[in-house]
């Protein structure tokens, strides 16, 4: 479960030693309020908000498809105007209780590791790097943790116009203050530093520097062992990521006769937790680290039916379309960021005639997915190079994450 913390006046106001108890009282308000908006309802009614958020989703796309000129009545005629039916939420397997504006929706490790990040702040010579031209240095501290208590703290600085020499001693000092200063009683498995001079880099882009302990951490989801890199995408909910693929796998149907596609595949999770029941699982992804990750993943479960592969989906997947030659079905799984899927990506599985099951797993389903779902689903257009056979929503089933916060995970399942 990852923790993303930028420093600045508000967290800084929150744990700075002698700021007043009321100011800070009022400053965890309002950052409980923005993280975990549904922190004061009881969990049934969390799950009726999210319910009603879902069933929007679908009341959208049908209007949408509609208004496309969609011949398929049985999407745009359904109960309540949906698309099609919509399963009861799956609630989450692992809540954190909020009682208090004070817990906020994170283990107690992730506060004290950034509670000390904070420290060591303070006490540096360097300013943060709130924006880019203002100068400064320390920016981001990513968290993440695994259900054995493994953390891997990792913590992103602009250079600006420092040396090499400069550099390395504020490599140096973040070391020591993590292992033999007061941040040692985080008792971190991993500290990563990576240099920096855009918002968000990849390890190609900036490579991820290890100044101590264990590359990676791990950890273990319906029997199967993932090795997680810093920089690889995994659920950050690991016993509601159980369920959420269990939901995947019993929509997918695959067979021995059936080749899965694992699209944005990160570690591997989804189409490795599927293989036993597939005849070939072949996943797409374009973090490096991730592919690697989910390499390793498959050889140390005894997985031999899966092969991944580095690149952006909008160019590996037409390739491997195009030039498959057996007759297999093709039951595809997309688990893209919130940008959604490529166009090319989407055009590819549209196309590909052998694809008749797909499956959707989106975050924010009311965000680009609404894009992709409508360029699935829409009337053929040779303007848009959409020829193949419309997919229709034969279901939708929300899986909730995400406890606290008006988030869940939405899988829908399309066929044609």
């Amino acid at each position: 479960m990852p923790l993303h913390v930028l420093p600045g006046p508000e967290i800084g106001c929150v744990w700075k030693a002698g700021v007043s108890g009321v100011y800070s009282c009022l400053v965890l308000f309002r950052l409980t309020n923005v993280a975990t908006p549904l922190w004061r309802f009881p969990y049934e009614e969390q799950l009726k908000v999210k319910s009603e958020s879902q069933k929007k989703v679908l009341q959208t796309l049908a209007s949408r498809l509609r208004e496309l000129g969609t011949d398929k009545l049985e999407i745009t005629q359904k109960p309540d105007g949906l698309c099609c039916p919509l399963r009861s939420i799956v609630p989450s397997q692992g809540i954190l209780s909020v009682c208090e504006p004070t817990t906020g929706n994170m283990p107690e490790k992730h506060k004290q590791v950034a509670q000390c990040y904070e420290e060591f702040l303070q006490q540096s010579p360097l300013d943060p790097c709130l924006l880019f031209h203002q100068g400064g240095h320390w920016r981001e501290l990513t968290v993440r943790t695994n259900s054995s208590g493994h953390i891997m703290a990792i913590i992103t600085f602009h250079p600006q116009d420092l040396s090499q020499d400069e550099l390395c001693n504020q490599k140096a000092l973040l070391k020591e203050f993590f292992t033999c200063g007061p941040g040692a009683v985080c008792n971190l498995t991993s500290l990563y530093f990576q240099e920096s001079i855009m918002t968000r880099s990849s390890h190609q882009q900036s490579p991820y520097q290890l100044l101590y302990g264990e590359p990676y951490i791990f950890e273990e989801v319906l029997g199967l062992k993932f090795r997680i890199s810093p920089d690889a995408f995994f659920q950050i909910n690991t016993a509601g990521a159980e369920v959420l693929y269990q939901t995947v796998r019993k929509l997918s149907r695959a067979d021995k006769n059936t080749v899965l596609l694992d699209i944005c595949c990160g570690t591997g999770a989804i189409g490795l937790s599927l293989a036993h029941q597939a005849s070939k699982v072949v996943g797409v992804e374009v973090v490096e680290q991730a592919v690697e990750d989910a390499r390793w993943n498959a050889a140390f479960n005894g997985i031999s039916n899966c092969e991944f592969h580095s690149g952006k989906a909008e160019t590996v997947l037409p390739q491997f379309l195009m030039s498959r030659e057996d007759d297999r079905l093709l039951v595809a799984i997309v688990n893209p960021s919130r940008a959604g899927l490529h166009y090319h990506v989407v055009r590819a599985i549209r196309n590909c005639e052998a694809i008749r099951t797909l499956i959707y797993v989106s975050c924010k389903p009311e965000g680009e997915a609404m894009r992709n779902f409508l360029e699935f689903c829409c009337p053929p257009d040779s303007g848009k190079k959409l020829v193949g056979e419309p997919f229709s929503p034969l279901l939708a089933v929300p899986v909730d994450m995400f406890p606290h916060t008006m988030h869940c995970e939405l899988v829908m399942l399309f066929t044609r």
